[in-house]
C-alpha cells in the first residue's frame, strides 16, 4: 500500500530555554522549509505548561506563513478542506533538564559499555555506570544510586544461558537502595533488564514489586553481538510514559502529537543514523550547547552518541577551562593577551553564561573556548566509540573482570567523509571561516571531508520526522526529513584536504590540480604550514592530487588521486599544518602562524590592527 503524501509537516523542539517550531511545505522543488518561529519554554513557574511556549512559536509560524493552524489552543490538524492546519505535528524535547539514566552492567567494560551505548543512544544523559568490578563496595554503589536519583535505570549483564549471580547482585543493591525517581513521587521508577534471559525469573523476584520493571532482550546475547535497538526503543517509550508524562503541560502535548515525542539528542542521532544510512558514507555531527557537548558518528555502519556533560559554551564554561587548562586555551588566541586578563573575561562570561561577545577579543576568546571543548568531547567520543570488546579472545570469566583500557576506536578520520557542526558557536558564527576553522582545529580531519554546519538548528525537528512509524505517512515524513535536510538544514562549508603523514618545514605535502566551474583549471601547490582556500560554489569539482613524498591524501604514500570534491560557502580548504597537528610552543611564532591562517582563510578582520591588548 502506497503511503500518503503529506502536504504540509509542523514540528517543534522543546529545549531546555527555547521552543523552536518549524513549517515545511511540499512544493515544486519538493519538501521545503517555509518558516520557522521561536518562544520561550514554559515549563518553569509562573507558566508550568510546556503548551504554551508551543502554541507561543507556533503562532510566530503563523503570522510568517499566512497559514491558519491554530484553532484557540488546539491544532488543526490533519489539513482541512479549506486548506487550514496542517497534515502531521510532531515534537522532540529536552526540557526539565532531558533523560537522566544511571546504566548497570556485570563487566565494565563489555556489558556495563554496551549498556552505556543503548542509554546514550536514545538520547539520554548517562549519570554513572555501575558494574560487578567497577571498585566501589555494595554501600557506596547504595549511596550513589539515592543520591543521583536518576529517571530510569538499565541494567544489564550477562550472555543468554551464562552465570546469574552477579547480574542477580546488582539486581539486590539496586532493590536494597530502592531509589526515588527525580520528577514526580507518586509513581515507581521505570527499570529495563536487558541481560541473561536465565536470570530473568530472579530479576522479577528481586525487583518486580518496588520498581516498575520492564524485561526485553539482551543487549549481548553472545559476546559478539551488540542488541541495542530493543533497549533504545524501551527507553523511548518510558520516556514518553513516565519522564515526560511529570513534566507540567506534557499530557497535554502527548495527546496532540501525531507520534510519540523523543529526547531532542535521540531524534539528533536518529536522523545523522539515516543520512548515514541513505548515502553510505562516515558522519560526524557535533552539537554544542551551553551545557553539554554531544557528539555523534557512524563509522563501519556503527552508530555512536557520547555527551560530554561538563563542557559548554554558556553554564559549563568553567568546566572547559577547568579540563582544558588556560594554557590550552590560550595558544588559540591569535592576539598577544596576558592569562590574568583571559581569566577575567572568562570569570565575566561564568557569571552571565548567556552573554553574546561583544568585541572582536570576546568572539576569539569565545571561539578558541570552543575548539577546547569540542576538541576534549571528541577525544571523550574517540575513547567511547570502540569495536566490541570480549571478542575473539579466549578467556575465562576472571579475565573478563580483569579487563582494563580500550577496544581499538571505529573513528578513523581518514574515512570520514562528513563533518556537521550545530549549537550557537557554529550555526550563528557571524562569518561561516570561523565555524570551518572551529571544527578543522578541533576535529583534524585527514584526507579529504566534508564541511557543514546546521543553519538554524532544526536537526531535532528533522530527526523526529523521520522516526514516524505510523506506515500511512511514514515514507513521506522521512523524505521529508532528508530533503530538508539536504537543501534548508545544511550549509555547506566547503571541503577540507588535508594530507597525513611525516612533514618538514619547506616541504610540497601536496599537489593538486581542481577544474572550476567558472574559471577552469586551478592548481596549487601547498607547502608544509600554509592553509589555502580556493573560493568554489557547492558543485562537483574534479580533482586531481598528487601527494608529496611520503604523504597520503586517500590512497597511500605517493599515490596520486583522481576523485571529485565539493565547495561551498568558503571553498575548498587545502591544509598543510600537518597530521598529527601541533602548534608551537614558542608565543610569538604561534601567534604570528594563527594570524597567518586567520588571514588565509578570512577568519576575523585583521587580528594586527587589533593592537596587542
Amino acid at each position: 500500500m502506497a503511503g500518503k503524501e503529506l502536504k504540509t509537516i509542523l514540528a517543534t523542539d522543546c529545549g531546555s530555554t527555547t521552543t523552536k517550531a518549524i513549517l515545511i511545505e511540499l512544493t515544486d522543488q519538493g519538501y521545503r522549509l517555509k518558516t520557522r518561529g521561536e518562544a520561550p519554554t514554559t515549563v518553569e513557574a509562573p507558566f508550568e505548561d510546556v503548551t504554551k511556549g508551543v502554541l507561543n512559536a507556533i503562532m510566530e509560524v503563523e503570522e510568517l506563513s499566512g497559514l491558519k493552524i491554530l484553532d484557540g489552543d488546539q491544532i488543526i490538524h490533519p489539513m482541512q478542506d479549506d486548506n487550514t492546519g496542517v497534515d502531521v505535528y510532531v515534537s522532540t524535547s529536552s526540557a526539565g533538564g532531558g533523560l537522566q539514566m544511571m546504566v548497570a552492567g556485570v563487566v565494565k567494560a563489555m556489558t556495563g559499555e554496551s549498556a552505556e551505548r543503548a542509554a546514550l543512544g536514545a538520547g539520554s544523559i548517562v549519570m554513572d555506570v555501575l558494574a560487578s568490578n567497577d571498585g566501589r563496595l555494595p554501600h557506596q554503589k547504595i549511596e550513589r544510586i539515592r543520591q543521583l536519583r536518576p529517571d530510569m535505570i538499565l541494567l544489564s549483564g550477562g550472555i543468554n544461558g551464562g552465570t546469574v549471580s552477579h547480574v542477580v547482585e546488582l539486581a539486590e543493591i539496586l532493590a536494597a537502595a530502592n531509589p526515588k525517581p527525580r520528577l514526580g513521587q507518586n509513581y515507581k521508577l521505570p527499570v529495563i533488564y536487558a541481560g541473561n534471559n536465565k536470570a530473568q525469573k530472579n530479576i522479577e523476584d528481586t525487583l518486580g514489586e518496588i520498581t516498575d520493571l520492564d524485561i526485553i532482550e539482551n543487549i549481548r546475547p553472545v559476546l559478539e553481538v551488540e542488541n541495542l535497538g530493543p533497549a533504545r526503543d524501551k527507553i523511548h517509550d518510558l520516556f514518553m510514559e513516565h519522564v515526560m508524562a511529570q513534566a507540567p503541560g506534557y499530557k497535554k502535548l502527548m495527546s496532540w502529537t501525531d507520534a510519540p515525542i523523543m529526547p531532542t539528542p535521540g531524534a539528533v542521532g536518529s536522523l545523522i543514523e539515516m543520512v548515514a544510512k541513505k548515502e553510505n558514507i562516515s558522519v560526524v555531527g557535533v552539537d554544542i550547547g551551553g551545557a553539554t557537548t554531544d557528539i555523534f558518528s557512524v563509522f563501519e555502519g556503527q552508530f555512536n552518541r557520547t555527551v560530554s556533560a561538563n563542557l559548554g559554551m554558556s553554564y559549563s564554561v568553567c568546566n572547559v577551562l577547568a579540563e582544558a587548562s588556560l594554557e590550552n586555551v590560550l595558544r588559540w588566541v591569535p592576539i598577544d593577551i596576558d592569562e590574568g586578563e583571559l581569566t577575567n573575561r572568562i570569570g565575566n562570561k561564568m557569571i552571565r553564561p548567556t552573554t553574546v561577545p561583544q568585541s572582536m577579543e570576546e568572539l576569539i576568546i569565545e571561539q578558541a573556548i570552543a575548539r577546547e571543548a569540542l576538541r576534549l568531547s571528541f577525544i571523550q567520543h574517540k575513547s567511547f566509540a570502540v569495536k566490541l570488546k570480549g571478542v575473539q579472545q579466549e578467556r575465562t570469566i576472571s579475565d573478563a573482570f580483569d579487563q582494563s583500557g580500550s577496544g581499538e576506536t571505529l573513528v578513523n578520520m581518514m574515512e570520514l567523509d562528513l563533518l556537521v557542526g550545530s549549537g550557537g558557536v557554529l550555526s550563528h558564527a557571524p562569518r561561516r571561516e570561523q565555524a570551518m576553522r572551529m571544527m578543522i582545529d578541533a576535529f583534524v580531519p585527514e584526507g579529504i571531508t566534508q564541511l557543514a554546519v546546521d543553519s538554524i538548528f532544526m536537526m531535532p525537528q528533522l530527526g523526529v520526522m523521520a522516526n514516524i512509524e505510523n506506515s500511512d505517512m511514514a515514507e513521506s515524513a522521512r523524505n521529508a526529513a532528508v530533503e530538508v535536510f539536504e537543501n534548508d538544514c545544511l550549509i555547506r562549508l566547503g571541503t577540507c584536504l588535508a594530507p597525513i603523514g611525516k612533514t618538514k618545514p619547506g616541504q610540497t605535502l601536496l599537489t593538486a590540480e581542481f577544474d572550476l566551474p567558472e574559471t577552469g583549471k586551478k592548481v596549487v601547490e601547498l607547502k608544509y604550514g600554509e592553509i589555502i582556500v580556493i573560493p568554489a560554489p557547492y558543485t562537483s569539482i574534479k580533482a586531481k592530487l598528487t601527494p608529496g613524498k611520503n604523504m597520503n591524501i586517500g590512497k597511500g604514500k605517493g599515490e596520486l588521486l583522481e576523485t571529485e570534491v565539493f565547495g561551498g560557502t568558503v571553498g575548498l580548504i587545502l591544509d598543510g599544518r600537518g597530521r598529527p597537528f601541533e602548534l608551537s610552543h614558542d608565543k610569538s611564532t604561534r601567534i604570528e602562524n594563527l594570524s597567518k591562517w586567520s588571514k588565509a582563510t578570512n577568519e576575523y578582520p585583521d587580528t594586527k590592527s587589533q593592537g596587542g591588548a
